[in-house]
């Protein structure tokens, strides 16, 4: 017999619990980090979540659609990320070394998986992935805006080449399982802005 505190309990934890959708989400999140994309087949995604295949089409419609929904997460938590770590930095020039910063801290703690974006590129080069321009020219345009607050002539120049110093530190860390190739980005950086 159920008590009206087990019910209670079991409906409390009913309503915490993550939509299918967002189970899916999560764990698609997890594995293709880990793993890959397309070393993810769609039946572990769905085993892991706990989520029916009906579930998936309805919230997805396809592993296509679901990847993407992904890296706009992906975007999104990453554009939050760095907004909330720089709340409190009012140097721009500080803020831009955040990059580097937020790399460093979670590098180590993700296996040193590298760039997310440049890996699901890499594993679809036929096909130009919004999320992926997206982020990419997010990142480019802060880097512009806050190089032109430090007073920076021709920021966009500057943003392209810091821009690349990133995407190197962030494949050496991965091609080394080092965090020194963040560290030395972060340095160069540094020197380009004019704080060696």
């Amino acid at each position: 017999m159920t008590t009206s505190t087990e019910s209670a309990a079991a409906t409390a934890e009913h309503r915490s619990r993550p939509s299918p959708a967002q189970r899916l989400l999560d764990t698609a999140a997890t594995l293709f980090a880990q793993h890959g994309i397309r070393a993810v087949g769609i039946d572990r995604v769905l085993a892991e979540a706990g989520v029916a295949r009906a579930s998936m089409y309805s919230s997805y419609g396809s592993k296509d659609s679901l990847v993407l929904a992904y890296l706009e997460d992906l975007d999104r938590r990453d554009r939050a990320r760095w907004s909330e770590a720089v709340a409190a930095v009012p140097d721009p020039a500080d803020r831009i070394l955040t990059f580097f910063d937020l790399a460093l801290a979670s590098a180590p703690g993700k296996g040193f998986r590298g760039c997310q974006y440049a890996n699901a590129a890499t594993e679809f080069p036929d096909q130009e992935l919004a999320p992926v321009i997206a982020h990419r020219e997010w990142l480019r345009r802060i880097l512009t805006e806050l190089l032109a607050e430090c007073g920076i002539a021709g920021p966009e120049a500057l943003a392209r080449r810091i821009q690349l110093v990133y995407d190197g530190a962030l494949a050496g860390s991965k091609l080394e399982h080092s965090t020194e190739p963040l560290r030395l980005g972060r340095v160069i950086t540094a020197e380009l802005l004019g704080r060696g």
